[in-house]
């Protein structure tokens, strides 16, 4: 498979940032996306809503629902899915993409955050993946991504931020388990993770990074299309980088995917 023209992808968190990326696209090669996010209204501090997100898939080619949904809601998360099928007749594609972060330690992290953490990433990349099931099943080349690291156990990672790594940690258990479970049926599951960390407005907002140390998102983007064109039945259960992919793909330049081609780029969390 060469393009996504035709497939339909149910993107979480899409209405900015790299699931906006990766939704123009798939856009670009005139795939259905779903923009499933909470913010339907402006935020001053993360600019897009899945109104301008969904109006953005349509000028760059793609076709375009843009539905409300909170993901640690179980009935939002069926209806949308639902919703998504009958629209477009099916989904062919999930993007788990949504999770909320909060980089403090123990004494630092209210339980608000670290419920937040946990039903968003961990509990809502299940519950969108059961949701949209019975729809992939029908599917002629279905695949699951989820936006998370290689699995480890290695305390460098826990010791700054437990709860944040363990609600990580528990999207890409995930891939563990359903790509095995999910085999059978043909259905691709993988994880993807940037090399090095990406421009976003939640990026933004941690204390310490600066967007001229990154990289775009469009490199996720490129990367997670490359992947979405692989045969189901022969790519799962994958832990892929960004960077790998692409130059699987051929692609050995990367300054254009620089926020300031040149400058030194910061590596991503989770990666040796």
């Amino acid at each position: 498979m060469t393009t996504l023209n035709g497939k339909t992808l149910f993107i979480t968190g899409a209405s900015r940032g790299i699931g906006l990326a990766i939704a123009l696209r798939a856009a670009r090669d005139g795939a259905n996306v779903v923009i499933a996010a909470k913010s339907g209204v402006p935020n001053p501090k993360l600019p897009g809503t899945i109104h301008t997100a969904a109006a953005a898939v349509e000028a760059a080619g793609g076709k375009a629902l843009a539905i409300q949904c909170d993901i640690r809601e179980e009935a939002q998360v069926q209806a949308a899915a639902a919703q998504a099928a009958e629209r477009f007749g099916g989904i062919d594609i999930v993007v788990n993409n949504a999770s909320a972060i909060w980089l403090a330690g123990v004494e630092g992290t209210p339980m608000k955050r670290y419920d937040l953490m946990h039903q968003v990433n961990t509990r809502g990349t299940f519950l969108v993946t059961q949701a949209c099931l019975p729809y992939l099943k029908q599917a002629a080349n279905p695949h699951v991504l989820m936006l998370s690291p290689p699995p480890s156990i290695d305390p460098k990672w826990y010791a700054p931020h437990t709860a944040y790594t363990i609600a990580k940690m528990g999207m890409s258990l995930c891939v563990l388990g359903m790509a095995a479970e999910f085999k059978p049926l043909g259905i691709a599951v993988n994880a993807l993770w940037p090399r090095t960390v990406i421009a976003t407005a939640a990026i933004a907002m941690i204390d310490g990074v600066k967007a001229e140390y990154c990289r775009k998102p469009e490199i996720v983007a490129d990367a997670a299309h490359a992947l979405l064109l692989r045969p189901a039945r022969e790519y799962s259960g994958h832990f892929a980088i960004d960077e790998e992919l692409l130059r699987e793909a051929g692609i050995t330049d990367f300054d254009a995917y620089a926020v300031q081609p040149g400058a030194p780029l910061l590596p991503d969390l989770f990666l040796g």
